[in-house]
């Protein structure tokens, strides 16, 4: 099984082009964890989404916004301009899911 499920906030707008006959977006998420001493460390996964996901990260997500993604891992190598390797690890959504607005409010579940 190859998943991954974040929940973070969006470090930057999402950063959208055209793939050809598919749009392509990306963004990066600040996910916090807790190491055994307690010192508060931060994750930043790249997430990449396509297609209808992409227009809609491009026209709906902002900065700062929480949200959950549930991604599958893909991993590369390219050798950059000093000749070195380098190994680079992206996360492919496969869902997203908005846990507050733009606007910094958080989404009420409307199941009561």
């Amino acid at each position: 099984m190859n998943k991954a499920i974040f929940i973070g906030r969006l470090t930057k707008d999402p950063v959208a082009r055209d793939g050809g006959d598919t749009k392509i977006a990306n963004f990066s998420l600040a996910i916090d964890r807790y190491s055994k001493s307690e010192e508060k460390q931060t994750d930043f996964p790249r997430i990449t989404v396509f297609g209808k996901q992409a227009e809609n990260a491009e026209k709906y997500l902002k900065k700062g916004q929480l949200v959950c993604v549930e991604a599958s891992v893909r991993t590369g190598q390219f050798t950059n301009k000093d000749g070195e390797k380098v190994y680079t690890t992206d996360f492919i959504a496969d869902k997203v899911e908005y846990l507050s607005w733009a606007n910094g409010k958080e989404v009420e579940d409307d199941e009561e």
